[in-house]
């Protein structure tokens, strides 16, 4: 088949894998002490392989680029489930924080965002089916690459790993537990600007690349984009900027990565973004595109919140009846110094993971 030529399949009898982690904390604090910063998943990709397939899951590795895998892992030969818990095993560029406790607290890069998801939803999946609660094609593991920058590994498992989901996707991400009625999309997108340089003392024989930048970023700060009564407010972030070569000279070139939340009509986002970085001075170009999300939120037992972030989720419309957002930990740590998980909050995801899994199969 199609799909053969880029994955590779592990079995349990094909690998043996001593299991190192013998609970839920020491498996978190396994897979978070692997740097795995978006770009870098290798070494992480490859323990969760071996560690699910010492499980007794059969475990694919499918092709994202080159050095970069998805985990897909499942029971027996059936790769066409009910359900699908995913999440991503890539860290955002923030900087390192080591592993350490302050009195609960386990602080670590990607204590939240997003390993504690990953180790809540592989013992969901281990625990349901140690009570005999599914068995084979009832539930699937999807753990991705990319989801920090532009969703790439995501994108390549809906589009190339040919299996399916019918009931229900579940993306981990942290909502401190709750179950999510949608987020924000996301327009993120580098504009770069073109000047001509000549000696500060005499501007009006060049032009800065700096000040026309500057200039049109302050025109899309100026803007009112729509507002959500779900969702809120639509935010700019100016993400970073890098012009020019010396103080005594004219830039001859700027450029800026942007994102902007968009908590409605992107439509409009789009346009005003041509309209302002359109020029002959000025382009940009579009890194990801994606349209705010409304998520199933059906499960009794859960309170509800809106979270103003965009994940992976846009990927699997259309893929699955339902789109669940869930996870341990919060979105307000995330991407800070501070970045922490409490062991409570992934004993409970482990708990909401396997109620909504229930739910669907």
């Amino acid at each position: 088949m199609f799909w053969a030529f880029f994955l590779c399949v592990l079995t349990a009898v094909a690998i043996q894998v001593p299991l190192k982690a013998r609970s839920l904390i020491e498996f978190h604090k396994e897979i978070t002490q692997i740097d795995s910063e978006v770009g870098n998943e290798y070494d992480v990709v490859h323990y969760l392989a071996d560690y699910l397939s010492a499980q007794g899951l059969t475990v694919e590795l499918q092709l994202v680029e080159e050095g970069r895998e998805n985990v897909y892992a499942y029971l027996g030969e059936q790769r066409n489930t009910k359900v699908l818990l995913t999440s991503h095993i890539d860290t955002n560029p923030a900087g390192k924080i080591p592993y350490h406790l302050e009195g609960d607290e386990i602080h670590v890069r990607g204590a939240c965002d997003a390993k504690g998801s990953v180790a809540s939803q592989v013992y969901a999946f281990l625990e349901l089916w140690d009570e005999q609660i599914i068995r084979e094609g009832d539930l699937a593991l999807l753990f991705v690459v990319g989801e920090e920058y532009n969703g790439v590994g995501s994108l390549t498992a809906v589009n190339g790993l040919n299996a399916s989901w019918s009931n229900a996707v579940i993306v981990g991400e942290p909502t401190d537990n709750k179950l999510s009625v949608g987020h924000k999309g996301n327009f993120r997108f580098d504009v770069n600007a073109v000047g001509v340089s000549c000696h500060s003392g005499y501007p009006e024989q060049g032009f800065s690349a700096v000040e026309h930048l500057l200039e049109r970023i302050g025109h899309l700060l100026q803007q009112e984009f729509p507002y959500s009564s779900l969702l809120g407010p639509t935010s700019v972030n100016i993400g970073t900027f890098h012009g020019g070569l010396a103080a005594n000279l004219l830039a001859p070139s700027a450029k800026a990565e942007i994102y902007i939340r968009v908590a409605e009509d992107i439509g409009l986002v789009n346009q005003t973004v041509s309209r302002i970085f359109s020029t002959p001075h000025s382009t940009y170009s579009i890194v990801q595109m994606l349209e705010p999300q409304y998520l199933d939120h059906d499960v009794p037992g859960f309170e509800l919140v809106a979270c103003s972030y965009a994940t992976d989720i846009p990927y699997f419309k259309g893929k699955s009846a339902k789109r669940y957002l869930y996870g341990p930990g919060s979105i307000l740590v995330a991407h800070s110094a501070e970045e922490y998980i409490l062991p409570t909050d992934l004993y409970e995801a482990v708990r909401g993971y396997k109620s909504i899994v229930k739910y669907n199969i």
